[in-house]
């Protein structure tokens, strides 16, 4: 059964007590390989509960180099309790970043973009007013259109949705493309996308967090079409991986795997994730044996 291979390192960031923006956590990275480095972002939480985003890079992809300062910090008035699990892609020679916001009325997807990771744009979008998150960008417009994963919050069970743009503000055409399996398997409750999803040869490769009726989440994989993402070709049944580890079962939530970041570093895929909400980890797969399940 194929299962991501977890680097023996895990994991790559931990809290750090010094900075006190990202003493309680750090967990649900995204990344972005471009110019021979991995550039992590990921969110930070201190003793004040608020999520800020923070930066980190890498030669090798494992070990990391941070800023001591967040990166990305909450707009008090739109998202006063914080800017949580960013996606990253690059796209139209600029990286674009999608971040659920908080607030008291609920969460929503927010978007930004950078040309250093320092500096940030936010962008005015209308994709959902309250109540969505885990939005994932494509890197690359299908039919002369943006296209976006993200997950309602409202109504049961929750699954993953589809939305169209011309402009990355006016979001249209949003339909659900992929529900939770029955109620009792690894990802009755519901599912969202994780990392944003990967041109291959067999389609748009997504991984996705499922979970289940004991809150305990896994990672699985599909695959969607290339002209037509809104049609799913497959997903594999099994999850490809799963909380074992001690810093995977104990922590801020117990047993939480939460894949936000997946990069192809020439024949690998570098797959980044949270740890139980408290630290970021880095599995990888081979790309010829992970291309297998959709044989």
């Amino acid at each position: 059964m194929f299962k991501l291979r977890r680097y023996p390192g895990n994991p790559v960031l931990r809290p750090e007590p010094n900075n006190e923006w990202e003493s309680s956590s750090v967990f649900n990275p995204a990344i972005v390989y471009s110019n021979g480095l991995f550039h992590l972002l990921y969110r930070g939480v201190g003793a004040d509960g608020i999520s800020r985003i923070g930066y980190a890079a890498s030669l090798d992809g494992f070990d990391f180099f941070r800023f001591n300062k967040p990166v990305f910090t909450p707009k008090l008035i739109s998202e006063p309790r914080g800017c949580e699990d960013p996606r990253a892609v690059k796209l139209n020679g600029r990286f674009y970043v999608t971040y659920t916001a908080y607030s008291e009325k609920g969460t929503k997807i927010c978007l930004a973009s950078t040309q250093n990771f320092i500096s940030w744009k936010r962008l005015e979008t209308k994709l959902s007013e309250e109540d969505d998150k885990d939005g994932a960008l494509f890197p690359e417009k299908i039919k002369n259109k943006y296209v976006l994963f993200h997950r309602p919050t409202h109504g049961e069970p929750m699954g993953i949705w589809i939305g169209y743009s011309d402009n990355l503000s006016d979001w249209y055409g949003q339909k659900e493309v992929m529900a939770p399996l029955g109620e009792r398997s690894w990802e009755g409750n519901k599912i969202g996308a994780g990392p944003p999803p990967v041109k291959t040869e067999k389609g748009w490769l997504l991984m996705y967090h499922g979970v289940d009726e004991n809150g305990v989440y896994r990672a699985g994989v599909a695959m969607f079409d290339l002209e037509d993402p809104s049609k799913l070709l497959y997903r594999h049944p099994y999850p490809i991986l799963k909380p074992e580890r001690d810093y995977e079962v104990r922590g801020k939530i117990p047993r939480v795997v939460f894949p936000c970041g997946i990069c192809k570093v020439e024949n690998k895929y570098y797959v980044y994730y949270g740890a139980a909400d408290r630290v970021v980890c880095v599995a990888v797969a081979d790309k010829k044996e992970l291309m297998k399940l959709f044989d």
